[in-house]
């Protein structure tokens, strides 16, 4: 049940926080004032619920999973865990960088070492996670929850890549980042509908 909760209630808080967040050019974020972190609080919620229903999810099916699936459940919830630290430096970061030097927020000059430690690891694990994950969900018989967990998750993610490329101005990374959202969030509402818990992935 907690399993199951937590990936419904995850999946749509995520969604949630991507398809309200406002602009990401510094003078944009500092006009959207509170906003902006808010959205990042709900995005945070749900990928911390997202890592909660992986854990406890394959807690109550490691037998029929075995130790085979352990690698694969970990990367996901590391880069989960990753991603959520992410999504935190990025709201309450940005806003006061927006503040002070709106000009080098979301580009490669605001990158210093101690945001780089958790950006650039969790730009490999989340979607790695996510694509090993989707990949087992498949083999385990949930098809559809697996494909659109794995495939959303990596067009989330160069919807994010895509902002060091066109510019935080540019409408593609929002484009993106939804289009992948949305097809990621429908995957683990899928498998919270499903009569076996979230890492149970048995056929039905």
């Amino acid at each position: 049940m907690i399993g199951r909760t937590t990936a419904a209630s995850g999946g749509a808080l995520f969604l949630l926080g991507v398809v309200l967040h406002p602009a990401r050019d510094g003078a944009g974020i500092r006009s959207a004032g509170d906003v902006y972190g808010l959205t990042h609080d709900v995005q945070a919620l749900g990928l911390l619920l997202l890592a909660v229903s992986l854990a406890s999810g394959y807690a109550v099916d490691f037998q029929r999973l075995g130790r085979k699936a352990i690698p694969v459940v970990l990367t996901a919830m590391i880069g989960h865990l990753l991603w959520f630290a992410l999504i935190v430096i990025d709201g309450s970061r940005n806003p006061v960088v927006a503040r002070y030097a709106p000009d080098i927020v979301h580009t490669p000059a605001d990158l210093n070492t101690g945001v780089a430690a958790v950006v650039l690891p969790a730009l490999l694990l989340f979607p790695l996670g996510c694509a090993l994950l989707g990949r087992l969900l498949v083999r385990q018989g949930a098809r559809w929850p697996g494909l659109l967990i794995g495939t959303g998750a990596i067009v989330y993610t160069i919807g994010g890549l895509t902002l060091f490329v066109t510019g935080p101005h540019s409408p593609v990374v929002q484009i993106l980042e939804v289009s992948g959202a949305v097809p990621y969030a429908l995957g683990f509402v899928m498998i919270s509908l499903r009569r076996t818990s979230i890492a149970a992935f048995a056929r039905p």
